[in-house]
């Protein structure tokens, strides 16, 4: 089993741990080796739904592409053989969510994961107290591109939402040792991906 380094016999040290990275490992991993970009080193508000660094995570964008789903054509949602004809595509600065409905975006940044980290997204309170409900599988280790955020409005009501602002938190979680294949290693189907990406088979 491999020995922790530590600063004395009894003491290990913080940065070698398994466990949530903090804000200046973020950082240092953002900076060094490409992990958030573009990275913001503050949160940022000014009037917007906050974004960038925080304690022990990082709030990331979403981009100003939507994919809003329809059911105009009464097309059948198949994971297998998902038809595009399910979607239609805004570039906007505000994206409106039909009531029961929901939208496809990507964030604004490109993460690059590193072989010993998992990341795992949360969406931010401000629009949960709405009734909008972000989801996203983790990132595994490895794995690169822009995110695809799938946001739903679960209100009977139009919902908005702010392209450029902040949508999600991302948590990244530091392995007790580097996996032996990751998802780059097995060449995963959405290794690398940019904008909105439907699903594959």
């Amino acid at each position: 089993m491999a020995q922790i380094k530590t600063d004395n016999d009894n003491v290990p040290q913080a940065s070698m741990m398994p466990g949530i990275l903090a804000d200046h490992q973020i950082r240092d991993l953002a900076k060094n080796e490409g992990m958030i970009e573009p990275f913001v080193e503050a949160q940022k508000r000014d009037g917007a739904i906050s974004y960038g660094l925080s304690s022990y995570g990082y709030d990331a964008r979403c981009s100003d592409d939507f994919k809003i789903f329809t059911n105009v054509d009464n097309a059948l949602v198949d994971p297998k053989a998902f038809s595009e004809q399910s979607f239609v595509d805004r570039k906007t600065d505000i994206c409106v969510i039909p009531p029961n409905s929901f939208v496809l975006t990507h964030t604004v940044e490109y993460f690059r994961i590193p072989k010993d980290v998992l990341v795992v997204c949360l969406g931010k309170s401000t629009y949960a107290r709405c009734g909008l409900i972000v989801n996203v599988t983790p990132l595994e280790p490895g794995w690169e591109g822009h995110v695809t955020l799938e946001i739903s409005n679960t209100t009977p009501l139009p919902a908005r939402v702010y392209a450029n602002e902040g949508l999600a938190q991302f948590l990244f979680f530091k392995g007790s040792d580097i996996c032996e294949t990751s998802y780059a290693d097995r060449k995963g189907k959405y290794m690398g991906q940019q904008g909105v990406t439907l699903p594959r088979l």
